[in-house]
């Protein structure tokens, strides 16, 4: 009879839980819709078929990172419309819960975030990036 009762005390903590769970997100989710910053990083997004935020400006990066991105985008030829992130700390926070993606630079194709600095360089090294950009900048 003990075994049962904790069984059932550990699903019934599982559900609360889940429950709480669920509520938070479906609050963060509220903040974002009401957030200049998402609406700022949605319209860039939707608006440019790349968009790379970063540190920095693709005439000036400001870090080894995002320095590298550009050189792979422009020895691709790439147009690309460049967000510098630096300045605005709000928008560096807000990108990181509107991307899930913890660190800079952001590359986006067609909508959708590719990654930063090492999954780009691995996706440049393998040729899939330029295939990707192929595929979805015409």
């Amino acid at each position: 009879m003990l075994k049962i009762s904790k069984i059932l005390l550990t699903i019934c903590a599982c559900i609360y839980c889940y429950k709480k769970c669920i509520l938070k997100d479906k609050l963060l989710s509220l903040k974002m819709l009401e957030n200049k910053s998402f609406k700022f990083i949605e319209n860039e997004i939707k608006n440019n078929k790349v968009a790379l935020f970063m540190k920095g400006t693709k005439e000036s990066p400001a870090c080894g990172f995002s320095g590298t991105v550009v050189a792979i985008l422009n020895k691709l030829g790439v147009e690309f419309r460049d967000i510098n992130v630096l300045f605005d700390a709000e928008l560096r926070e807000d990108l990181k819960k509107f991307s899930d993606w913890p660190t800079f630079p952001q590359l986006y194709i067609n909508g959708e975030l590719v990654g930063g600095c090492d999954i780009v360089r691995e996706l440049y090294q393998s040729g899939e990036l330029e295939k990707m950009l192929k595929a979805y900048t015409r």
